[in-house]
């Protein structure tokens, strides 16, 4: 059974739309709560994601960005807002579909419907800026070709994609790679480091493993890299 998140701040409106989906087999996470929404929703895992933009703690926009980041669950922005910047920004961001209040049971449906078809085989998909990495075999998806990653290198990515733009401290690394933090050489960790940012630098992705010293490293996309030391980069 496919699961959907639904954040919608109009209860009537909210319950309506799980009545709609759970008639048709769906079965619904109501969000009610929008103090920790991402969250709350990267917890939940579901396999899709029916978004309002006009939400109370935060808008619906931030959210799209933020699950976006941090995965490539796939989201469909059902709003009263109907001009095209908004449409269009809410695309850039990474929503997968747009569809304006009022609009027919049917067409909401067979939006969601066509949408879960497009990510059928996608769950063990990471999403990053322009690139995907399959999660069972570590192999990275980006600009038309594929690269299939040594597992150590899979795992490290893994770990940065999860936290992305957050620090993941060197023990946590270690831990993903090799099971423990301890009796761990720190120069293996930093050879499967520099093999990595070496293979990421051969490709059109647009982002970089940037060192915090005596932390750990974080993965950002290179506009937000721009100060940094050259020897931190990619």
């Amino acid at each position: 059974m496919k699961s959907i998140a639904v954040v919608e701040d109009e209860k009537m409106v909210a319950k309506e739309l799980s009545s709609m989906l759970e008639k048709e087999g769906y079965q619904v996470h109501l969000i009610e709560d929008f103090s920790g929404v991402t969250e709350t929703i990267l917890d939940l895992r579901p396999d899709l994601l029916l978004l309002d933009i006009n939400l109370p703690e935060k808008s619906g926009f931030q959210i799209c960005r933020e699950i976006k980041n941090k995965s490539s669950i796939p989201v469909v922005v059902v709003t009263s807002r109907d001009q095209l910047p908004d449409e269009l920004h809410a695309l850039e961001l990474g929503a997968d579909e747009f569809l304006t209040k009022p609009y027919r049971k049917e067409r909401l449906l067979a939006r969601v419907a066509n949408v879960l078809r497009r990510y059928e085989g996608r769950s063990n998909m990471l999403e990053g800026p322009g690139f995907l990495l399959d999660r069972g075999t570590y192999t990275l998806y980006v600009d038309g070709t594929s690269v299939l990653l040594p597992r150590n290198h899979g795992k490290i990515l893994e770990s940065l994609m999860l936290e992305f733009k957050n620090v993941v401290p060197k023990e946590s690394i270690c831990e993903a790679v090799w099971g423990t933090s301890e009796f761990i050489d720190e120069n293996a960790l930093q050879v499967n480091l520099t093999r990595l940012k070496k293979t990421l630098g051969s490709l059109p992705v647009k982002v970089q493993i940037v060192t915090e010293r005596g932390v750990g490293y974080k993965l950002l996309p290179i506009s937000d890299t721009s100060e940094k030391e050259p020897e931190d980069r990619v």
